[in-house]
């Protein structure tokens, strides 16, 4: 048999004792054709799995595997009936398995395009659940109502950031239907082509974000004469001013200071009319919520994940609509989705952006290509596989209905899949541009996360991670692998927290103040 070095785990003491029941049942098997089971808790070597006859070979930990029969050389690991890779060697059985001795190779898939759809039987509209949100005059619905102060490129950063910071608390009590002045600053806008799909994917995300249901109004900044010429970004997003949309010119005012002075006195002039509006009864089917994990462990695909998935059922049943993103993070489970995909053009969209993916990192040390972070790695992810398997379970079982490039407005309700990077801040960003007005963010190890103008709700995987971090995370998933609560009644929990938080109840990132350093635009085609 061939010796292999293991990678180290990342030990982190946890304030959380196992039950006696974690204890006398330390493992989890999630379907009777696996070939591995996950450890609940730390489980040192020698010990005893009762219900699977076997005994570990090696400490393993808590969101790792454990064989639980003899494995040859080559054959498929399977998780959740599924295959995350296959054995490098000859395994016995307790063997730890993990990234040192399963291999990313590739797995034969059976797309099915549309031929497992099944169409969701939604509720009537009067059975529907309600919420409190800002009814808007074009009939979308927010969750929030702010302000925003965006820029078109990088170098207005400054004046947008000085505009927003001028109205804080004391400024703000005068209006207290509104959430504030957000800032949306970020990097990108010269340094690019000036036209072509880089620009327009900087439109879209700009676009989106200032005409997104949770913004009242918007003054929106500019040097003059960048990349990113405002005139045409108007142009491209059908935006014209208005009381509530406004553009500054920095260097049209006199430079920066006076730049501030305008842009202070242009929201002042909105905040009235922002605060006109008042939260009312709506149906959860104006309710549009973008899906994200990171800093994905073991248990994530276990409780977290599968849990939202759950809630995200429930919501479409309501009319609702859930946003999958992350496609280097789905990769290798794609087929799971478009066999329920609604037609198989749909279906077929989705592989078009996957064999995009493929072609972009062909050659490069990336995810996509087998390589998980450290994070997710110590975490118990062998590889994309696992990880892309526990990832799209946060949309449940429904059938995809849609799939859209970056921050294209989303219109199709239901489950659909928005093509983002994998890195948190740039999809969730691309989401919201969509119109997602929350998002709902799992994490095994501890994201600290947020975002504006959209609230995101933070759930974490386990329990030792949640008691170290409860003043960041708005709901333990963790109780599902403690054995204290089902599935489904994590699912219920979780959607009905959504309902307090579209209505007004602020999650832990907003309470925190996480957020307005959070708008990533893709950084696609920075040339320069």
């Amino acid at each position: 048999m061939t010796t292999t070095v293991a990678p180290k785990a990342l030990n982190i003491t946890s304030s959380v004792e196992p039950t006696e029941a974690m204890r006398k049942n330390p493992a989890i098997r999630l379907d009777p054709n696996d070939n591995v089971v996950v450890a609940r808790i730390e489980i040192p070597p020698g010990t005893q799995i009762t219900s699977e006859n076997v005994v570990t070979l090696q400490k393993v930990p808590a969101g790792h595997k454990i064989a639980t029969r003899d494995l040859k050389q080559g054959e498929p690991i399977l998780k959740y009936n599924t295959t995350i890779g296959f054995a490098s060697e000859d395994t016995p059985a307790g063997t730890w398995m993990h990234s040192h001795n399963i291999r990313f190779d590739e797995v034969q898939k059976d797309y099915r395009h549309g031929l497992d759809y099944v169409p969701t039987e939604v509720l009537a509209p009067e059975q529907r659940a309600r919420f409190l949100g800002f009814l808007r005059a074009d009939g979308r619905v927010a969750t929030r109502n702010w302000v925003g102060v965006f820029a078109v490129t990088h170098r207005a950063a400054t004046v947008v950031r000085q505009i927003a910071r001028h109205f804080d608390k004391d400024a703000m009590a005068s209006y207290p239907q509104v959430d504030g002045v957000a800032p949306f600053t970020h990097e990108l806008g010269n340094g690019m082509e000036l036209s072509g799909e880089p620009m327009q994917m900087l439109h879209r995300t700009l676009g989106g974000t200032i005409k997104h249901p949770n913004i009242a109004g918007a003054v929106i900044v500019a040097y003059g004469g960048e990349d990113n010429d405002i005139d045409a970004l108007f142009a491209s997003q059908g935006l014209q001013e208005g009381p509530l949309l406004k553009k500054l010119i920095i260097r049209d005012e006199g430079g920066t200071r006076r730049a501030i002075e305008r842009g202070i006195a242009l929201v002042r002039e909105m905040l009235p009319a922002a605060d006109q509006h008042k939260r009312e009864p709506v149906s959860a089917e104006h309710i549009m919520i973008g899906l994200q994990c990171g800093g994905s462990d073991g248990f994530s695909g276990l409780s977290a994940n599968p849990a939202l998935g759950v809630a995200m059922e429930i919501l479409i049943r309501n009319g609702g609509t859930a946003i999958l993103s992350e496609t280097s993070e789905i990769f290798g489970v794609e087929q799971t989705l478009t066999a329920r995909a609604r037609t198989p053009e749909v279906g077929k969209k989705l592989v078009a952006r996957i064999d995009w993916w493929l072609k972009y990192n062909e050659g490069r040390d990336t995810q996509i290509n087998g390589q998980v972070s450290p994070g997710n790695n110590a975490g118990g992810l062998a590889n994309v596989l696992e990880k892309s398997l526990g990832g799209a379970k946060k949309g449940g079982n429904a059938p995809l209905m849609e799939v859209y490039e970056y921050a294209e407005p989303v219109t199709q309700h239901g489950l659909v899949f928005m093509d983002t990077p994998g890195y948190d801040p740039v999809a969730a960003t691309g989401q919201i541009a969509g119109g997602a007005n929350m998002v709902c963010f799992t994490t095994g190890r501890g994201s600290c996360y947020g975002s504006l103008p959209a609230p995101t709700m933070k759930l974490a995987s386990n329990t030792p991670m949640y008691v170290r971090m409860e003043a960041d995370m708005d709901i333990n998933c963790g109780v599902v692998i403690d054995g204290d609560v089902s599935l489904a009644e994590m699912g219920q929990r979780i959607f009905d927290q959504i309902l307090r938080h579209a209505s007004g109840e602020p999650t832990k990132s907003e309470a925190l103040g996480v957020g307005g350093n959070e708008f990533v635009p893709w950084p696609l085609g920075v040339t320069v």
